[in-house]
């Protein structure tokens, strides 16, 4: 069976996370599944338990808060969420995102002003990168962070944020020299709460993924100090991003494996009870041949996926790797994904079964992150 074999990054701590947050996922946010997706977030109380447990930033110091693991330890809480199926709670880009972001570009003083909160839970953050008009193109954003004596000035305007519309914390994507491209961007950290100019859109109705707060965001001459710039220095934004963005797009796929391996688990165990014609669906051959398919293509996902995280925590996984990870890990996402919802017939189309939600989520994984075809784009350059 998928999943005996235990991933060499795996150590006994790693483990002991993954299974305290498989607990928290399926004590605290399955049981208010449809209450996430009515109001289209978790409730806050969500991220103080989570943080009390140190389930929030598991790869950071503990001089800042965090639980002073590495990144694999991050990587446990991401796969034990998608393995149960929840996709509401927005602690991927919380701790494996922002929390990253600020570790390794913040100065000192950023880091110990901003990590302790967000390893706490009391502070709820979010990155701004997409723009109406800007997506996977992040030289051509038009929000604009312009200096006035010791502030910023903000306008502009970004979409589909992650966290968005309960967010303390905002690493945004801005223009702070106009007209010179993407030595032109900064990241500038803007603290939300009480913040003139600064308002949130709607959150934003999805084909799936209903629970997760996706929001719009507007800035309308918002000042903040211009010490807020990540770093300190303007005009590094868009190396940072580009030198972070390959975690981001492992962590997409060790989602897409972990919800790969429930959705081949939940349809064996369905196809194995369900009669039909006198037999179950298991046996006739054709579920059996599906199944088969499903579950080596899983394995092979798995190992694949393993090599790369292998790679990360060593500091070795280049961007190219990564973009090859996250295209067709998703794209493998997807279609066992598919495959497994037919062997459940009708029952697979009714939201009430597991499969049924890991269809309607998946799709969004080939297109955050950066979308599949600019990925084969990366992969492209080096070839």
């Amino acid at each position: 069976m998928i999943g005996t074999a235990v991933s060499r990054w795996r150590d006994e701590a790693v483990i002991a996370v993954g299974e305290l947050a498989e607990q928290f996922c399926r004590n605290e946010l399955i049981p208010h599944r449809e209450r996430w997706e009515t109001q289209q977030h978790v409730d806050r109380e969500v991220w103080r338990k989570a943080g009390d447990l140190g389930l929030l930033c598991c790869s950071i110091p503990e001089e800042y808060g965090g639980g002073g693991g590495t990144y694999a330890h991050d990587l446990a809480v991401i796969e034990a969420q998608a393995r149960v199926g929840d996709t509401a709670w927005g602690n991927g880009v919380h701790s494996g995102i922002v929390a990253h972001y600020l570790l390794a570009y913040g100065t000192e003083a950023q880091r110990r002003r901003w990590l302790p909160g967000l390893a706490s839970g009391e502070t709820i953050s979010a990155i701004a990168m997409t723009e109406p008009g800007a997506g996977s193109d992040l030289a051509g954003i038009k929000t604009s962070a312009r200096r006035d004596g010791n502030e910023l000035v903000i306008n502009g305007a970004k979409t589909f944020i992650s966290n968005g519309s309960m967010a303390d914390l905002i690493v945004l994507v801005a223009k702070t020299t106009s007209g010179i491209g993407a030595k032109g961007i900064s990241l500038v950290v803007v603290e939300t709460v009480g913040l003139a100019g600064f308002s949130r859109g709607r959150i934003l109705e999805k084909i799936g993924q209903h629970g997760a707060d996706t929001s719009e965001l507007f800035f309308e001459n918002v000042r903040v100090p211009a010490d807020n710039i990540l770093g300190g220095e303007p005009g590094k934004g868009f190396g940072q991003l580009m030198a972070q963005l390959p975690q981001e797009r492992l962590a997409v796929g060790a989602v897409a494996v972990a919800t790969m391996e429930s959705a081949v688990a939940e349809t064996i165990s369905y196809a194995k009870s369900r009669d039909v014609f006198g037999k179950t669906v298991f046996d006739f051959q054709n579920s059996k041949f599906v199944l088969a398919e499903c579950q080596t293509v899983t394995q092979v996902a798995r190992d694949f996926l393993d090599v790369c995280i292998d790679r990360h925590l060593r500091g070795e996984l280049d961007s190219t790797t990564a973009a090859m990870a996250k295209w067709w890990l998703t794209e493998q996402q997807c279609q066992v994904v598919d495959r497994c919802l037919q062997l459940f017939g009708g029952y697979g189309y009714m939201r009430e079964y597991p499969i049924a939600r890991m269809y309607e989520d998946a799709r969004i994984q080939k297109v955050y992150a950066g979308t599949n075809e600019i990925m084969k784009d990366i992969i492209a350059r080096s070839l």
